[in-house]
């Protein structure tokens, strides 16, 4: 997992380099990121199906090959074209990695304390995303050709995953055994179609604020993860692809470090807290963007890494209390189809909005309106009762 998403956010401190050197707005840069997000939307539509019929290490050792691909295509694309390309091909790896490594270790790990498991896979997640910023800006920064040079210890070591993977035996899970063929070339394409699953009626209220504290997670983080590289150097004195990279690093590691210390919190706090954490963290960025203070710049950056956390501990916890791990990936798959929708049309709200009103002022108008609805979130979230643990029906 963790080499697998190293490629997901590499790109993030180089979009500078690239508006520099093919010229591009604001706007373009967010269209690439969509593209990406794009990719692993669609993706997560499908894997719940195809992690029930052809088992999570095979899609793994699949979008592991993907990514490698696309990170490769990306050293090489000369061209806007050729780079959305690969941005697209990586989302479509990012989407089965993340989705069936989750599975996997849920049920590798079946049988021991499900925090623990949601933890573990949780902070895997977020370290392989925080090293290729971190990876990739610190070689842009110093070393010739950035655009190529940054890529390659994730290309490195893909192929190492890869080779390693291709090694391991499935001992875990045996892929589904196929039904009966569906009868006529229409009732075969709806066996592959999405289906959008969703938890009993009784319990669909903390799914859909555990995939809205996601929604506003996903939407902060892509914030930073897009445009940082361009507003830092209007916020804060500092800049440069080792600066921004780093700056999306710190955000991840210190989320893996909160989610491991509030991993045993009882879920009802979490979600309340991670609700009041990113209100608060986007309140800073909009007044960050009308103060120019590097100070109240760097708290936003450790209250969103602490919201980050939270979020991603309550939609695991929230998840794991509402499904069986034989029955997962399906609910797994739609909520983070909602979480991803946060990286999607809010960073293409900013990126329309920072070309008619300017970068900073578009940063402000999405920072309040996602800390009025995760300030929203908390309360609802403050009222609604505890989730029990799952039990079979």
């Amino acid at each position: 997992m963790c080499v697998g998403v190293m490629g997901t956010a590499l790109a993030s401190p180089l979009y500078p380099l690239y508006q520099a050197a093919w010229n591009l707005r604001a706007s373009d840069i967010t269209h690439v990121f969509v593209v990406y997000m794009f990719g692993v939307l669609v993706t997560l539509l499908f894997m719940g199906r195809l992690i029930a019929r052809f088992g999570f290490l095979a899609n793994l050792r699949l979008g592991l090959a993907l990514m490698t691909a696309g990170v490769l295509l990306s050293a090489a694309a000369g061209n806007v074209p050729v780079f959305m390309a690969a941005r697209l091909v990586i989302g479509v790896a990012s989407g089965m990695i993340s989705t069936s490594a989750a599975t996997g270790l849920v049920q590798v790990g079946a049988g021991r304390d499900p925090r623990r498991v949601s933890a573990v896979t949780t902070v895997a997640m977020t370290l392989g995303f925080g090293m290729g910023p971190l990876v990739g800006g610190l070689i842009a920064q110093w070393m010739p050709w950035p655009l190529v040079t940054a890529y390659v210890p994730s290309i490195a070591m893909g192929v190492l995953a890869v080779r390693a993977l291709l090694r391991l035996r499935d001992a875990s899970q045996a892929p589904a055994a196929p039904g009966p063929r569906a009868a006529g070339l229409r009732a075969a394409v709806a066996e592959w179609l999405p289906r959008i699953a969703l938890p009993p009626r009784h319990a669909r209220r903390h799914f859909w604020i555990a995939s809205l504290g996601a929604f506003s997670a996903f939407g902060m983080f892509s914030l930073y993860a897009s445009l940082a590289p361009s507003f830092m150097r209007e916020l804060v004195p500092w800049h440069g692809p080792a600066v921004s990279g780093s700056t999306i690093a710190a955000i991840l590691f210190l989320s893996s470090a909160f989610q491991f210390l509030v991993r045993n919190w009882r879920t009802k706090v979490v979600v309340v807290a991670g609700g009041l954490s990113l209100a608060a963290c986007n309140l800073l960025l909009a007044w960050t963007t009308a103060s120019r203070t590097p100070l109240l710049f760097a708290a936003s950056v450790l209250v969103t890494s602490f919201g980050h956390a939270l979020a991603n501990v309550a939609g695991m916890s929230v998840i794991g209390k509402l499904t069986h791990p034989a029955q997962r990936a399906g609910l797994l798959a739609s909520y983070m189809v909602v979480g991803y929708l946060g990286t999607i049309v809010p960073i293409l709200a900013v990126g329309w909005l920072a070309d008619h009103l300017g970068l900073s002022r578009a940063v402000a108008c999405f920072s309040y309106a996602m800390a009025a609805l995760s300030g929203g979130l908390a309360l609802l979230a403050s009222r609604t009762r505890e989730l029990p643990p799952f039990t079979p029906a």
